[in-house]
């Protein structure tokens, strides 16, 4: 018998990221026992938040929260405020901070605005880094689209001079558009893909160009990957379906064809 978590989460991955939040709480009406499986395992669209402290915005995710409340990557507060909340070590809280400015930058370089954060946590051999990034494209009213990736790193540091990264990313993509002439088009997927590579480190510091690395070479392979599955399989669907040509001249061109397979035939008779 199938595992029921494994039939939801099949479900899910087949229904429209637009409506991931919807589809889950659906979902979670229908099957109530299975709820902290699911939560815990479906990708959600982020949302953005202003630091209080900063001004500046920031992504939420289950890896930032603690309770009601989440931590703000650029004050290290808690919003609401949460006197115990987790708290990444002094060491680990630098490096995020690191991290987060290159992200900023990258995020800059590579879509032209939208919101990033970075959030790390100890573990008991290394630690683990989440990297959020979310751009929306609201500069036409007539074309929506969003982009949500999040790359989740575990970090094992082999030795003094080595480390261990293990990343599972996901990309949520939606785009729609519509008009008169062409009417609504909705185009919408994810995808999840995982690696693990082996870095050098001159020190603690050089995990920031390691995982910008890392996350910039993956997010290039979904981009391609993306390309080709959604936006390539669209349009040969529509190139099946619509000729740009006028449909008189096609069959013109049908008919010359067959006159000269038929002439080709009579000659080798």
């Amino acid at each position: 018998m199938a595992d029921p978590v494994d039939c939801a989460l099949d479900l899910m991955r087949r229904l429209p990221p637009q409506k991931v939040e919807e589809n889950l709480a659906n979902l979670v009406e229908l099957v109530p026992h299975l709820t902290e499986d699911l939560l815990s395992a479906v990708d959600q669209p982020l949302k953005p938040r202003r630091c209080k402290a900063t001004g500046k915005d920031y992504l939420l995710c289950d890896y930032n929260r603690d309770g009601d409340s989440y931590r703000s990557p650029w004050s290290n507060a808690y919003e609401p405020p949460l006197a115990d909340g987790a708290q990444p070590s002094a060491k680990l809280r630098k490096l995020e901070v690191a991290t987060n400015d290159a992200f900023n930058t990258y995020r800059e370089l590579y879509f032209d605005g939208g919101v990033s954060s970075v959030y790390m946590w100890d573990l008991d051999e290394g630690f683990a880094a989440v990297v959020l990034i979310k751009n929306v494209s609201e500069s036409d009213p007539a074309q929506k689209g969003s982009w949500d990736s999040i790359h989740v790193i575990e970090v094992a540091e082999r030795s003094s001079r080595a480390a261990h990264y293990k990343l599972t990313s996901t990309v949520m993509l939606y785009m729609e558009t519509g008009g008169a002439k062409l009417g609504n088009v909705n185009l919408s997927g994810s995808l999840t893909r995982q690696a693990e590579f082996d870095n050098p480190l001159e020190d603690f510091g050089s995990h920031v160009g390691n995982l910008g690395r890392i996350v910039e070479d993956m997010e290039l392979k979904l981009r391609n990957a993306l390309q080709v599955i959604y936006f390539g399989k669209t349009k040969d669907i529509t190139n099946d379906l619509r000729s740009v040509n006028p449909l008189g001249d096609a069959r013109r061109q049908a008919a010359i064809q067959s006159e000269l397979i038929g002439k080709l035939v009579a000659r080798n008779q």
